[in-house]
């Protein structure tokens, strides 16, 4: 459990960014917009702060959201240092891979159908 300080019963909103994030596969990434538009969300941030407190890492995969300019984005509240590694390090086990700080296969993008 990712839980740490932020820790809570996540909300309605929180549980619909976590169903529709179990639907990225491994090895593909998502962007916090494209999760966002999905969910008919208008704020990206939003999407954001509910992976930050997602109580039930890694089982519902946060580190598969990744920032629209395709750069690694934040995790865990982060946009820097160890939890920045940790991410790039859980997205390279599943063969995603930054190149000079951006996606190095944009083909690892997932999209969300229009369902």
């Amino acid at each position: 459990m990712n839980g740490g300080p932020y820790y809570s019963m996540p909300t309605p909103f929180q549980k619909r960014v976590y169903a529709a994030l179990l639907r990225v596969p491994r090895g593909r990434v998502t962007t916090y917009q494209q999760l966002a538009e999905h969910l008919g969300c208008r704020s990206c941030r939003a999407v954001g702060q509910a992976l930050k407190r997602n109580p039930y890492a890694p089982d519902v995969p946060c580190h598969r959201v990744i920032a629209s300019d395709l750069t690694p984005g934040g995790f865990m509240g982060r946009r820097g240092g160890t939890a920045l590694r940790r991410k790039l390090d859980l997205l390279a086990k599943e063969g995603v891979r930054f190149h000079a700080g951006k996606l190095a296969e944009p083909e690892r993008l997932f999209f969300f159908d229009a369902s």
